[in-house]
């Protein structure tokens, strides 16, 4: 299958100060045609420099980018169709936002008239020809995410890298501006690889997640499949606030055993687990619920309240378990409590590779 963009092997090592750092390590990334593909990881994890590679403004150390099928890696930014909105939209202050998305043209010296026929024509389909003699400063943040992107249009570009776009505005503006942009590319359909660290951002903009950690893609696909079932206990606790509970446990005659209770073991991990056996139970903290039939007793040493529900801080043995609650119950620290978990909720991994075991069992069938 040809991809839209595909990154092969990627490899990219930085020096500063005559230190070394190996940011990516043979990553690998395939994206088809109108994808909105958020790209979300830790800070200095190779964000950035995924994004720079794909437009050419780095060179990989070795590796191979190829961009609608064909392969790019010799071929100069300028020609790669290839446009990038960074953290501060790049807007000219001074300039008019016509001005703003004619920019390119002139700099390519493209006739005026084919200039002005173009401007028109990518600012109508953004709902922003009414905008055009403003500047920026009389601009809403929406409004200049939406400039950017004419910009990136304008020159003909179908592959839209966006490098945390939306950081610099309020939380509530933030909103509006993820909505715009969702709706934005529903409508245009370009291909757009989206940087961020926001996992509400990530959630709720992709059509595809990719997690990167350690140089390489840990986790790609659906974000709720992933959020759901994530492949590692990293990618489970990585994504998720609070993080999905991670709970050891050993396997005992059709249970599972944790500080003294037991657990019965969901049917799909049934003849993929065996007696004696240590395992990580994940479960989300929406997926707990406290109650007086609770399989699981802990004490409780916080409480979070966040309006309309509480995330409860529960001591089990050594282990915090995290149990999001609805507010209008109360719960003291110090609290004695004992939490029920539905069994087809729990995801098991492995406690040595700490992989998911369902996955890994899949992926040896195949």
């Amino acid at each position: 299958m040809s991809y839209y963009v595909k990154l092969e092997d990627i490899w990219k090592e930085y020096e500063m100060k005559g230190k070394k750092t190996l940011v990516l390590k043979g990553l690998n990334l395939n994206v088809e045609k109108g994808e909105f593909v958020v790209i979300l990881g830790p800070s200095g994890e190779g964000k950035t420099t995924t994004l720079k590679i794909i437009a050419g403004l780095l060179r990989q150390d070795k590796g191979h980018v190829y961009l609608r099928g064909e392969l790019v890696d010799d071929v100069p930014p300028k020609d790669r169709r290839v446009a990038m909105v960074p953290q501060n939209y790049a807007i000219y202050p001074f300039m008019s936002v016509y001005d703003n998305i004619a920019f390119p043209l002139k700099v390519q010296h493209v006739p005026k008239e084919e200039i002005r026929k173009k401007v028109k024509e990518v600012a109508e389909m953004l709902k922003i020809d009414n905008l055009l003699d403003r500047k920026p400063s009389q601009l809403s943040g929406g409004q200049m995410q939406r400039v950017a992107i004419a910009r990136a249009l304008v020159k003909g570009a179908d592959i839209i890298l966006m490098d945390e776009p939306l950081s610099n505005l309020d939380a509530q503006v933030r909103v509006l501006a993820r909505e715009e942009l969702k709706q934005l590319q529903r409508n245009l359909k370009p291909t757009i690889l989206y940087v961020t660290h926001d996992q509400i951002e990530a959630l709720s903009l992709a059509s595809k997640l990719a997690i990167i950690h350690d140089g390489v893609i840990q986790a790609f696909g659906d974000p709720m499949e992933i959020y759901k079932n994530p492949n590692s206990v990293w990618v489970g606790k990585f994504l998720g606030n609070p993080p999905m509970n991670i709970i050891e446990g050993k396997v005992d005659n059709g249970f599972i055993e944790v500080e003294g209770s037991k657990i019965t073991i969901p049917e799909v991990y049934k003849g993929i687990v065996k007696d004696g056996e240590k395992v990580l139970i994940g479960v989300r903290p929406e997926d707990l619920y406290i109650s007086d039939s609770g399989a699981i007793e802990g004490k409780v040493e916080m409480v979070e309240n966040l309006g309309p529900y509480s995330i409860i801080h529960v001591n089990v043995g050594n282990t915090t378990v995290r149990v999001f609650e609805k507010s209008m119950i109360k719960r003291e620290r110090g609290d004695n409590v004992k939490i029920s978990i539905d069994p087809s909720k729990i995801i098991l991994f492995d406690a040595t590779t700490e992989k998911n075991l369902l996955l890994e069992v899949a992926k040896k069938s195949l």
